[in-house]
């Protein structure tokens, strides 16, 4: 496919890395009678219920690290784990900072870099999506986080904050997203889109069937898939 964009902005979670198997592996490593499954869902089941806190202003502008360790601090006791002490607290938290790549994100992000220029636009934080990128070896040309914008996607200012940093046209930024409502909020605004198939982000069972969604610009099984759509 020829396409105007110059700029692809990437979903993360979920999208680029498997935070459902990461979390659960490591669970597993550390306390092996947990239902790590289970754990890992109730911590990201949170995770749009918390943001849309913040985007209601029901709490302050509140950085994803910090949501995500108000959401452990509920569910520890759920999962008999609220024995845990305050560093043990603090390293789980910074799970999300581990998270390990799909098999194809690496290769299929560095065919894409040789044409295109490539970012995360994630809700993940600043630090949490660089030192992400420093452990998975995933070799952004920059990192954008709704941080710098101070708001969480689907919220427009993210999307069209990108057109503002990087001066051009909505036609210029393809947005890339395992996650349809992300691709329907980028579209509204103008940017391309691009669909990745993930099945299994949440794990073997997910909560919904998983859809194979064919109305954005670009539909893809995979980040090397997209690669070869866009003839990189």
């Amino acid at each position: 496919m020829s396409t105007q964009a110059r700029i692809l902005v990437f979903d993360t979670f979920g999208t680029v890395v498997d935070w459902h198997g990461s979390i659960v592996k490591e669970l597993e490593s550390l306390f092996p009678d947990l239902n790590a499954d289970a754990f890992a869902k109730a911590w990201r089941d949170q995770y749009h219920p918390m943001m849309q806190k913040v985007m209601s202003k029901e709490l302050p502008w509140t950085k994803i690290d910090d949501l995500n360790r108000l959401i452990l601090n509920d569910i520890l006791d759920e999962f008999d784990l609220s024995h845990l002490d305050e560093d043990q607290r603090r390293a789980l938290n910074f799970v999300w900072h581990r998270l390990k790549p799909w098999s194809d994100s690496v290769p299929g992000l560095q065919r894409l870099k040789t044409k295109f220029l490539i970012a995360p636009l994630s809700n993940g934080n600043m630090s949490l999506l660089t030192n992400m990128a420093k452990a998975a070896g995933l070799p952004w040309d920059c990192v954008l986080s709704a941080e710098i914008f101070k708001a969480y996607k689907p919220d427009p200012r993210t999307y069209l904050g990108v057109l503002e940093l990087f001066d051009v046209k909505p036609s210029q930024v393809m947005m890339v997203a395992a996650h349809a409502s992300d691709l329907k909020a980028a579209r509204s605004c103008g940017l391309q889109t691009a669909f990745i198939y993930r099945p299994l982000e949440w794990g073997m069972s997910p909560p919904q069937p998983a859809h194979l969604h064919t109305e954005f610009d670009l539909t893809c099984t995979s980040i090397e898939d997209l690669a070869s759509q866009l003839a990189c």
